[in-house]
């Protein structure tokens, strides 16, 4: 890669819009220039609800990341989730067709497009990733890339992850409003993987759980590929909407209490503690113990435990997770998180942040950035590379770019 090339990404969630932007030296190594970050106004629950206030948000992110990292910022990957988010696996099969049986690139694609065909999604669906988790030669398993190798015969195992159509035009649209390119869309669990998760969990096997505001994105990694994915619909705002409504307080100051002074167990507070806690509409706080406020999140930590074990068992791989789970995310930062979780799913569990970048890295170096950094490792880790692309035709980029781009120029 030529000399500070940049890379930026766009994380655009329930509670915050954030950019980042990473500067690229001549040996791929990555650099954080700059962060912008915004509150979002326009998101529930990683769905666009409101395309204006979105619009916004992601206008004021970039800005402030632009300022810092002293460049114009005019296209990025962008973070995807969601409830409308699913996946599936599928095995592309196809005889090798050259005649000295010599396996070549065009191969790979037609043996990736067989596994696609073989799982088509609904007519109002768009696949957005196509991840090869491995390819089969001949019936010896375990190939990462057999281009070069000589075989009659070449199957592939695919993870494919799909989204709503009209959820994701939506927030392409939103991107294009704010006058920017959309390099790629990146499913968030997958991102947040680059940023947290090492090459040897990967392998190991593990289960990236991304605790969001409005949602918990949910990564199966197994032999060093992504094995399945879900979106549970709870996250870290429940937890401050329980706060809120328990305590009868503001949600700002649910909000407030949940950081400072909010623990996953009641094991995690000294006897005797006090907290304050500010009425709705009273200037007067109560004195009230710590423990109790810690008796109203641990029960919505039990339900996203709860959920996070069903999809374990759904991925079938429950068995293959010895690293464990790595919990990343603004949630992740609740005080005694990761034992509470390792006690619950009877696995090794800890808090990833960033690690593998340089520059800024104070700037970066919390759960909550781990999707926008992960972004930009992302696009310069796996930019152009036909593996984990979409193969259906045109793609979603280039059908909703046209249509997106009929429509703000018809408005």
């Amino acid at each position: 890669m030529s000399r500070k090339q940049h890379v930026v990404g766009l994380d655009i969630g329930t509670t915050k819009v954030c950019a980042v932007v990473g500067e690229v030296d001549d040996d791929g190594d990555v650099h954080i220039a700059g962060v912008g970050n915004t509150p979002s106004a326009g998101i529930r629950k990683g769905v666009v609800i409101d395309i204006d206030a979105t619009t916004r948000a992601i206008e004021e992110a970039v800005e402030r990341a632009e300022r810092m990292a002293g460049i114009t910022i005019t296209s990025l990957n962008v973070g995807v989730s969601g409830e409308h988010i699913a996946s599936t696996n599928s095995r592309g099969v196809i005889a090798v067709s050259r005649g000295d049986h010599e396996i070549s690139s065009a191969d790979v694609d037609r043996v990736i497009e067989a596994a696609r065909m073989a799982a088509l999604p609904a007519s109002d669906r768009e696949i957005v990733h196509m991840l090869p988790r491995g390819f089969v030669v001949d019936g010896h398993d375990g190939v990462r890339n057999p281009v070069g190798m000589f075989a009659s015969r070449l199957e592939v195992e695919t993870h494919i992850v799909t989204g709503t159509s009209t959820v994701l035009a939506n927030l392409l649209k939103c991107v294009q409003r704010a006058g920017l390119e959309l390099d790629e869309l990146v499913l968030e669990p997958l991102a947040s993987a680059e940023a947290v998760l090492t090459q040897a969990e990967r392998e190991l096997g593990v289960v990236l759980a991304d605790l969001g505001g409005g949602t918990t994105s949910v990564g199966v990694f197994a032999g060093g590929g992504l094995t399945h994915t879900a979106i549970l619909p709870v996250g870290g705002h429940h937890l401050t909407s329980d706060v809120a409504v328990g305590l009868r307080t503001p949600v700002a100051e649910a909000e407030k209490l949940k950081l400072r002074h909010g623990a996953a167990s009641i094991a995690d507070v000294r006897e005797g503690e006090l907290i304050e806690v500010f009425n709705v509409g009273d200037r007067e706080p109560r004195i009230l113990p710590r423990k109790v406020l810690c008796e109203i999140i641990e029960p919505r930590l039990q339900e996203i435990c709860s959920l996070l074990r069903l999809q374990i068992k759904r991925s079938g791989f429950g068995h293959l997770v010895p690293a464990g789970v790595v919990l990343t995310g603004g949630t992740a930062l609740l005080k005694g998180i990761a034992p509470y979780v390792s006690e619950r799913l009877e696995l090794p569990a800890r808090v990833g942040a960033p690690e593998q970048v340089g520059g800024m890295l104070d700037a970066v170096a919390s759960p909550i950035y781990a999707t926008g950094v992960g972004l930009v490792l992302y696009g310069v880790r796996h930019g152009g590379s036909k593996m984990v692309r979409a193969t259906n035709g045109d793609g979603i980029l280039g059908k909703m770019r046209g249509w997106l781009r009929e429509m703000v120029h018809g408005a």
